[in-house]
């Protein structure tokens, strides 16, 4: 079992930044792909940024590329997700998720274990 809490979601005006934080409980952390998806008011969850056990592999959605950085500190068992020029349409409740194994997909039935979620809103 994984249990997942996030943390560090708040207001923030457009352009600005905010850094996401998850901490996992978790045997042996780097067993475990982990990711951050989002779902804004009305819309389908969607997958925003994922990380491989070891740190040596991302993926990111379009519309955070070149804005948001995953990363992970395996010592700490923390999850992390930088997010920077926010737009308004970054605005959602964002999701840390996990997975045992080694292929990092982005459809949330991928994804056995969330955490409650922390909200963003950005602000024009």
């Amino acid at each position: 079992q994984v249990q997942l809490a996030e943390s560090g979601g708040g207001l923030v005006q457009a352009g600005g930044s905010l850094r996401l934080s998850c901490a996992a409980t978790a045997q042996t952390f780097t067993d475990y792909i982990m990711v951050w998806f989002r779902q804004a008011p009305g819309k389908e969850r969607e997958f925003v940024a994922g990380i491989n056990g070891r740190g040596s592999s991302t993926n990111y959605a379009t519309s955070a590329k070149g804005r948001f950085t995953i990363s992970r500190d395996n010592g700490q068992n923390m999850v992390y997700l930088q997010m920077n020029n926010l737009k308004p349409e970054d605005t959602a409740v964002y999701y840390c998720a996990a997975r045992r194994g080694v292929s990092l997909y982005s459809y949330v039935t991928n994804y056995d274990y969330w955490g409650q979620g922390t909200p963003v809103t950005v602000s024009s």
